[in-house]
């Protein structure tokens, strides 16, 4: 009997087809899903803007000054940001399912609680809760697109779902606008927290739950590190900050801009501000669908993708500007045509990474891209609050803002490489399976 010597055998890893849709469908059932993730960050969206629609009435109830109403407004992002990172490894080691109704039920019963609270430090601890509970949003929205959705079906996917995030604001700032503007802010906060919790109900009945992985899967083997080590994940980050940046500024400042800096009525808040996201909505869904025909018809992803990235940004950095010296029908017009680039971005940000990234590392890359990118929650509400304060003027956080956009535009364009997904087996050690000891005749 003879025992030949140990030998090292490398093990593939396949990609894991449990949840992979065919090349132009999604995974059955996915469609009425889909519309739930559309409305759940349509929610979200209404959610973490509803402070800045209610922020000219608080400002004034609690005798605020615009640096500490600029706190205020960024205290979501402290929590929101830097549980990122946990929220991708969450929805990718977990059921989704799971995590993002929990998260869900956080967020909704946070923004019920704002509207019983008086003081500035309590309106802090919740706004920092709520991002808690929002943390777990993008990253479950690229989890699900990337592993139920096709390449050619990602641009419309995505975009449904950046209509929704237009569509918050804008019905926050027109609807709500005009609901603060009657009845306070307190009633608002209270009735959208609580009706909210209707969501889950055919979200429970609705979203499958996630398939056991193959063993062949790669997914506990892909870290963060893994991740940084790819050039364009720095990129997407970097893309993510400048999208987040001016997104973050108009959120959070564009109501008290056209009140105070215009000297609009709040009716007048709530029309043209619902106005620059209402088109925000319809040029996301519009230009979703047009990339993925051409895609469809022979384009590249590089191509259609990153090309609008890349247009998205350069143009909302010149609307920025003219905003500042427009007026009349011409500064509308403009603010409508920021909200055209704003939706072309958005709807092709996360479906880069979802390709990217695979339906594998999904969350955690988004987790990372979201990490960075909302790290602009923190700096444009507060950095644009200290400058009104010093010099009482919007133009400078508008300039500021611009140049961010444009370099967003060389982040996509330059940084981000071919939109391929990155071969995880390729970079990721490959397990030692040491031979079983095997004779060459039978044992006596």
């Amino acid at each position: 009997m003879t025992f030949p010597a140990s030998r090292e055998e490398p093990v593939s890893f396949a990609p894991d087809q449990s949840v992979q849709p065919a090349a132009h469908h999604a995974h059955p059932g996915m469609n009425r899903v889909l519309l739930l993730l559309t409305l759940s960050v349509l929610i979200n969206y209404i959610d973490r803007s509803n402070l800045s629609i209610a922020a000219p009435l608080l400002k004034d109830e609690l005798g605020l000054t615009n640096t500490q109403l600029g706190t205020l407004l960024a205290a979501f992002f402290w929590t929101y940001a830097m549980l990122q990172i946990p929220a991708g490894w969450l929805v990718d080691r977990f059921d989704v399912k799971w995590v993002f109704a929990a998260g869900f039920f956080i967020w909704s019963m946070a923004t019920a609680a704002t509207g019983l609270l008086h003081g500035f430090v309590a309106l802090i601890a919740i706004r920092v809760i709520l991002g808690v509970g929002e943390s777990v949003a993008f990253p479950s929205y690229s989890n699900i697109l990337g592993s139920y959705f096709p390449e050619a079906r990602r641009g419309f996917s995505n975009a449904l779902v950046m209509a929704g995030l237009s569509l918050g604001p804008a019905i926050g700032i027109l609807v709500g606008g005009t609901v603060v503007g009657v009845f306070g802010w307190r009633p608002f906060f209270l009735v959208l927290g609580l009706g909210a919790m209707v969501w889950l109900v055919p979200w429970f009945a609705w979203m499958p739950r996630r398939p056991a992985p193959s063993a062949s899967a790669p997914a506990k083997g892909i870290s963060i590190l893994s991740i940084l080590r790819q050039r364009s994940a720095w990129g997407t980050c970097l893309g993510q900050f400048s999208i987040n940046y001016y997104l973050y500024f108009l959120l959070t400042w564009l109501p008290s801009y056209l009140k105070r800096g215009r000297g609009f009525s709040m009716n007048d808040v709530a029309k043209y501000g619902g106005l620059l996201f209402l088109m925000s909505a319809i040029s996301a869904t519009v230009s979703g669908k047009l990339a993925d025909r051409w895609i469809n018809a022979g384009a590249t992803p590089t191509m259609a993708r990153k090309g609008c990235l890349t247009l998205a940004h350069l143009g909302i950095g010149l609307c920025l500007l003219l905003i500042t010296v427009t007026h009349g029908s011409l500064f509308i017009a403009i603010l409508a045509l920021t909200g055209v680039f704003l939706g072309l971005g958005g709807c092709n940000c996360w479906a880069v990474t979802q390709t990217l990234a695979g339906p594998h590392a999904a969350g955690r890359w988004a987790g990372v891209q979201n990490l960075v990118g909302n790290m602009a929650g923190w700096v444009a509400p507060m950095l644009t609050g200290f400058l009104l304060d010093r010099t009482g003027q919007f133009y400078w956080p508008f300039f500021i803002t611009a140049a961010v956009a444009w370099m967003g535009a060389a982040s996509w364009g330059l940084v981000v490489g071919p939109l391929e997904p990155v071969n995880w087996a390729q970079i990721l050690p490959r397990p030692k399976i040491l031979a079983t000891p095997a004779t060459d005749s039978p044992l006596p």
